[in-house]
């Protein structure tokens, strides 16, 4: 109850903070029945001084990733980017010619996934570099429900390995839930992905390490 109250309160504080009043939406009740997977591409690490290069994301509905409703976009960046970066997400500089505007970006993707619970993979970094434009442009945090599913993976996982040594990596979980991978390493592709695994873990009894069915 003390828990409730005390993110009851922080949102509240949060929603006060809110510069334009045409985002309230965001902190509106979630009726959609719907979950946004979502994931960025960035420039490093670090929040505090990298940036955002994509984001990509698609919405998920019952048992169903809505494939036709995706969202990806470019964003524009203020430093280049490094050859060690351009390895591990293939975006280069003439990929982000027609990107957008911080700003605009961040406005669509707000637009997209509205009040709906967010779903990731490590997802407190993914929303830090979102809080990151969105505190300066609106004076909030993302005030969203968060779902992280190595967080579900490791609860499901635990019960199978008492001794705690579980890898939390993505390609592992993606192995072991049995679930394609789809190659091509972009916010799109890893946002699908994340919402296969999340219908993986929710929606089926299924043992992650041999995928037979199991009693969780």
């Amino acid at each position: 109850m003390l828990f409730s109250w005390y993110k009851k309160w922080k949102k509240n504080r949060n929603f006060s903070k809110l510069k334009d009043g045409s985002f309230a939406y965001l902190f509106e009740e979630d009726c959609s029945g719907e979950y946004i997977a979502f994931d960025t591409e960035t420039t490093g690490l670090n929040p505090k001084v990298d940036e955002i290069l994509s984001i990509g994301a698609v919405k998920i509905k019952e048992n169903k990733i809505l494939t036709s409703q995706t969202f990806e976009v470019y964003v524009k960046n203020s430093k280049a980017i490094s050859s060690k970066s351009i390895e591990i997400h293939k975006i280069r500089p003439c990929d982000l010619q027609n990107a957008k505007k911080s700003e605009e970006a961040i406005q669509e993707f707000l637009a997209f996934i509205g009040s709906r619970p967010l779903v990731g993979y490590y997802l407190e970094f993914d929303v830090s570099m979102i809080n990151k434009y969105l505190q300066p442009m609106l004076g909030i945090t993302l005030p969203n429900k968060m779902i992280e599913v190595s967080e579900i993976y490791f609860d499901k996982t635990i019960t199978l390995i008492p001794q705690g040594n579980i890898d939390l990596r993505f390609d592992t979980i993606l192995k072991n839930c049995a679930v394609p991978n789809m190659g091509a390493h972009n916010a799109v592709n890893d946002a699908i992905m994340t919402a296969m695994i999340y219908l993986k873990l929710t929606m089926e009894k299924t043992n992650v390490r041999s995928t037979k069915k199991t009693n969780f």
